[in-house]
């Protein structure tokens, strides 16, 4: 069979898209990024942004068969089979990435209002992959677990991250509220690109565990981003005093707008003083930041 996928990631290579290009191409299909000039007999849509546009003239794919599932549609129920979920990515598939990328974890117990992880994976996160399962020697890592610390098991998948010698990038947010001395330990013998966490409530005082994390831990500032959620339940005075803590603390603080197209003006500009961390580091206080010049 002619197998077509289409996908909305644009700076980053779909999991799924790869594991199913795997499936196939075991079976001896013919698979390719979806081509509109082309015919398939088989046609997956995969998408994750509701907010993204669908594939462009989607009336018009030539396929005998065409599958839509993702997130983006608002489908939270279709999953890939066990065999389908568990064989290695296709890699091929996006040859300008040369991470790995993959899940040891899936689930998360916080359940917040404005994530989709725990109605889509549950409010446990549990041990689904061993590094193995998608990483093959690559020279950098891109984890993609909502909340690897919350595990049961977390310690031992750490050790696999320490064990393969390579850069981890923890892309999606560690729990600051799950740190021990024994997972700070572990994570002290990563190499480690980037750990993200995240400072969504403004009313959680998590001070005190990020204090812990850069006491336990000799990371620079460059590596240790934490994501700040704005326009959801907090001001624009408690947007500010969650960035300027957490520069006083020595991480680097990334504002994430909810429902960017309607955010307010103030806090997208909040937003683009934040981010661009050359005026981060050349303007000390939002106050003094002129949007109208960059």
């Amino acid at each position: 069979m002619k197998i077509g996928i289409w996908t909305d990631s644009h700076n980053f290579p779909n999991l799924a898209a790869m594991k199913l290009s795997a499936y196939h191409k075991a079976q001896g299909d013919t698979v390719e990024l979806l081509n509109h000039l082309n015919t398939y007999d088989i046609a997956y849509c995969c998408k994750v942004f509701d907010f993204t546009p669908d594939a462009e003239d989607m009336a018009l794919i030539s396929a005998d068969k065409i599958i839509r599932a993702g997130t983006g549609y608002h489908d939270y129920t279709t999953v890939l089979s066990p065999e389908i979920e568990h064989l290695y990515p296709d890699y091929s598939l996006y040859p300008q990435y040369k991470q790995a990328y993959g899940y040891l974890t899936r689930g998360c117990p916080r359940a917040c209002p404005f994530c989709i992880v725990a109605p889509k994976e549950g409010r446990q996160s549990i041990h689904v992959a061993d590094l193995s399962e998608f990483w093959h020697g690559q020279k950098e890592i891109k984890l993609l677990d909502p909340n690897l610390l919350a595990c049961r098991e977390h310690e031992q998948l750490l050790q696999q991250l320490v064990d393969s010698k390579a850069w981890v990038d923890f892309t999606q947010g560690l729990d600051v509220r799950m740190l021990t001395d024994a997972n700070c330990d572990l994570i002290s013998k990563i190499k480690v690109k980037t750990i993200h966490f995240a400072w969504d409530n403004p009313n959680d005082d998590l001070i005190k565990q990020f204090e812990f994390f850069k006491a336990r831990t000799v990371l620079d500032w460059r590596k240790l981003r934490v994501y700040v959620l704005a326009n959801y339940w907090s001001s624009h005075e408690q947007d500010l005093e969650r960035v300027y803590k957490l520069r006083e603390l020595g991480f680097d603080p990334y504002v994430m707008i909810y429902d960017k197209e309607h955010a307010p003006r103030l806090t997208k500009q909040v937003a683009r003083w934040v981010n661009n961390k050359f005026i981060f580091r050349e303007c000390a206080q939002f106050e003094d930041y002129n949007p109208t010049k960059g």
